[in-house]
């Protein structure tokens, strides 16, 4: 494990593959926050849904991850 995390973080030393990381984690986001609004119906969100979207969105990310 230890060697997959240093070579991951050598990889994210090239701009490009970096920027393709804090994308897909930042849609994985905007993603959750917007299902969870459909789902709930609601405009605007406390800190409990942000908690809620915060770990969807990392259970998405993930997912994403796995192809």
């Amino acid at each position: 494990m230890k060697r997959t995390i240093r070579r991951l973080n050598k990889a994210l030393e090239d701009p490009a593959y970096k920027q393709g990381w804090i994308t897909n984690i930042a849609m994985a986001h905007i993603d959750a926050e917007d299902q969870y609004k459909a789902k709930t119906g609601k405009k605007y969100l406390n800190r409990s849904d942000r908690y809620l979207i915060a770990n969807e969105a990392a259970e998405n990310f993930l997912n994403i991850l796995k192809g």
